[in-house]
């Protein structure tokens, strides 16, 4: 394997498991613990915003790391 086919493959595996945390650490929290259809879809939406701020952080880190590094 190259170089490029290690790292497509580290980050296409680090996608999954980051929406596979999101739905179940956030999504599914959120989505139980409401009983009517309306405030359900909002648990949904917000919890949207929680993704945005993490996936924020971690290109704010990325980031970081990249003008730092030489």
């Amino acid at each position: 394997m190259s170089r490029a086919a290690v790292s497509e493959l580290v980050a296409v595996c680090a996608g999954v498991f980051g929406l596979a945390l999101y739905a179940g650490l956030i999504l599914v929290p959120a989505w139980t613990s409401y009983t009517r259809t309306w405030e359900r879809l909002t648990a949904m939406v917000l919890s949207l915003y929680v993704l945005a701020v993490f996936v924020g952080i971690g290109v704010a880190g990325a980031l970081i790391v990249i003008y730092n590094w030489g």
